[in-house]
């Protein structure tokens, strides 16, 4: 990986490690799930429409649009409002948590969808441990009531919608402006999710913190965080272009707990730790070239300098005193 594409992995990672809080913040600031969805979608629409529109790419959207609405569909229009259901029931750590498998489900869906993949050794190893990740975590810290299940598993779903969406663009729209692409995209989804948002108007309004919740993903965690994305996905691949949900997560439960409060269970825990665990080894089990080359020069650099001799080494005070 480029030094471009670690700063765009850093930024992504950071982005969509935010949005767990701020959609906690929403619903229960009284903005319910299919308005806030369709909310962020079209405050980012405009903006990304806007600068393709003025950069000229929209043209080249020409003979994709059943790619495009696909995309919507599977990677926005049902994921959004099921995190933000979801959410109504579970906590914000307890969400991000959930939508680390999107690894593991990428390595699951290439699988059917990719003749090439197989299924065997670590690959199947960490398959199964993921999956023994998601029964830890669904059977100690979600099972205690029906909503809770439901709300877990409505973001269960989501993280499938995530997974699936990468394979869509990097076959048939990584080629396009990631303005125009995205921007399509989030258009499409705010027109299917429009009857939703009428349905589902709130009773009371919204606080103003809750709205404010809305607008910042709408700008910063939907449009910036989807055009860089769609950036890192065009110079690394879905493969490697989802491992942010390795890190969002982390992001997502520190935000979770120094601001709202939550504490995570043991069931998270253990159950982050074996998702996590389970996804990098069903991802083939590879540091990132970028990782491993530092190493690489790190062992290499030790192994030329000489070692002292027992009057020219020096002396370990920690220890002496």
């Amino acid at each position: 990986m480029s030094t471009r594409a670690w700063s765009i992995f850093a930024a992504v990672s950071t982005l969509w490690g935010i949005p767990y809080l701020l959609i906690k913040i929403a619903v229960n600031g009284r903005v319910t799930p299919g308005l806030l969805a369709w909310g962020r979608i079209t405050l980012a629409a405009l903006v990304l429409l806007a600068l393709a529109r003025r950069s000229g790419s929209l043209r080249a959207l020409r003979g994709r649009w059943r790619w495009l609405a696909l995309y919507a569909v599977v990677e926005i229009s049902i994921p959004f409002p099921l995190i933000a259901a979801g959410e109504q029931h579970i906590s914000s750590s307890l969400a991000a948590i959930i939508i680390a498998t999107v690894p593991l489900l990428v390595a699951l869906l290439a699988l059917r969808f990719d003749r090439a993949e197989t299924a065997s050794g670590k690959r199947l190893a960490g398959l199964c441990l993921g999956l023994l990740g998601v029964i830890v975590l669904v059977g100690i810290d979600a099972s205690g009531s029906l909503r809770t299940l439901l709300g877990a598993g409505a973001v269960l779903v989501a993280a499938v919608g995530y997974a699936s969406g990468p394979m869509v663009y990097k076959r048939h729209l990584s080629d396009l402006d990631p303005r125009a692409t995205m921007g399509a995209s989030l258009a499409i989804a705010a027109v299917i999710l429009t009857p939703l948002a009428l349905l589902d108007a709130p009773a009371r309004t919204p606080s103003a913190g809750a709205l404010g919740a809305v607008v910042a993903l709408g700008l910063v965690c939907t449009a910036l965080a989807f055009s860089l994305m769609a950036l890192l996905i065009s110079e690394i691949g879905p493969a490697r272009a989802v491992v942010i949900t390795y890190i969002n997560p982390i992001i997502a439960v520190a935000l979770g707990v120094s601001v709202l409060g939550e504490q995570p269970g043991a069931g998270a825990v253990a159950g982050l730790l074996l998702i996590l665990a389970g996804s990098w080894l069903s991802t083939d089990g590879r540091l990132p070239p970028g990782l491993t080359a530092m190493f690489a020069r790190r062992r290499r650099r030790t192994r030329r300098t000489p070692r002292a001799g027992p009057a020219e080494r020096p002396v370990d005070l920690a220890v002496t005193s």
